[in-house]
């Protein structure tokens, strides 16, 4: 007796053997699948195989764009001790790292100088610089916390910089007060100026050759205004006096004697090197460089660079 409509049921279809089998493989794929992903849930939970863990990474390779005014495009560090490095001897396989560092004259020395390097074969160069910038004034820009940042991520064996005409002036602290409240070479006492300069060089000469580094200080030029020569004076005494008691570590480049006429004082020409002619090499302003200049100088501090790696075991 049936209580109820039941509706036809739809006759069963057969299915074939090969039909059978392969959903019975499918659902073996499925089934393992679930296994495998619970497994790596687990796994990452309460740890497991850690081999690729102590891999190597591969590192960046961004290209550094430097505007002159935000100093890098690398990404932040906690890391403020450069990580010790092997003395290598400079190869095409394994080059010199260098890295140039300083205010708006290393962005006029610095292309020429990656592009004499880059002749080499042997060199890698990155260049990190900071318009009207030095080590005066912290609280405008601070190059030691900046060294700090920048030194362990490019880890470089030689490190190039300069501070020019912006550091002859009074000396700042990071907090706006100042550490020497008036400008070197006005006729003053400049003692506590070249005690408190010299610190502040000596102390970023120390932290640039930790370990296998070399360092290429890159002095300052001179001036057609007596009174700014005056002041430059005394900072590249300074500069000078802190190279001294590093000549293990620290290359001093004379740009003064560089740019100076045969009586030692301003010149505006200077014989070009590279092709023995007599050139322009300064700015409108009388102290920076022009690109006549800026070439001239960066054949020099080369010539410095390639000395070191030589002493490395460069064949070039």
């Amino acid at each position: 007796m049936s209580y109820g409509y039941q509706p036809p049921q739809a006759p069963r279809r057969r299915v074939s053997k090969r039909t059978y089998q392969v959903r019975r493989i499918v659902a073996l794929v499925l089934v393992v699948g679930v296994m495998f992903g619970m497994w790596s849930v687990v796994s990452g939970l309460f740890g497991g195989d850690d081999t690729s863990a102590n891999e190597p990474i591969t590192p960046s390779t961004n290209t550094v764009v430097n505007d002159g005014v935000t100093p890098t495009t690398l990404p932040p560090t906690t890391t403020t001790t450069p990580p010790p490095k092997e003395k290598t001897v400079p190869s095409a396989e394994d080059p010199a790292e260098v890295l140039i560092l300083g205010d708006s004259d290393a962005g006029a020395f610095g292309p020429y100088l990656k592009t004499l390097l880059d002749q080499t074969g042997i060199a890698s160069t990155e260049l990190e610089y900071k318009t009207s910038s030095g080590l005066a004034r912290p609280d405008f820009f601070d190059w030691p916390a900046f060294m700090r940042e920048i030194v362990p991520q490019a880890n470089p064996d030689i490190v190039v910089v300069t501070f020019g005409g912006n550091d002859a002036q009074g000396l700042r602290n990071l907090d706006l007060s100042w550490a020497v409240g008036h400008n070197p070479g006005e006729g003053q006492d400049d003692t506590d100026w070249k005690a408190e300069y010299g610190a502040r060089v000596g102390a970023a000469m120390d932290y640039l050759t930790e370990g296998t580094r070399t360092l290429v200080w890159v002095g300052v030029p001179n001036a057609s205004d007596p009174a700014l020569t005056a002041r430059l004076a005394v900072q590249d005494e300074v500069v000078r006096a802190e190279a001294a008691k590093r000549t293990d570590k620290v290359v001093f480049v004379d740009t003064w004697a560089r740019f100076s006429g045969r009586n030692g004082g301003w010149a505006e020409y200077v014989i070009d090197p590279r092709d023995g002619e007599g050139k322009d090499v300064r700015a409108d302003d009388g102290f920076h460089l022009n690109v006549n200049g800026a070439e001239i100088l960066a054949l020099d501090i080369a010539e410095a660079v390639k000395t070191d790696m030589r002493d490395r075991g460069a064949t070039i």
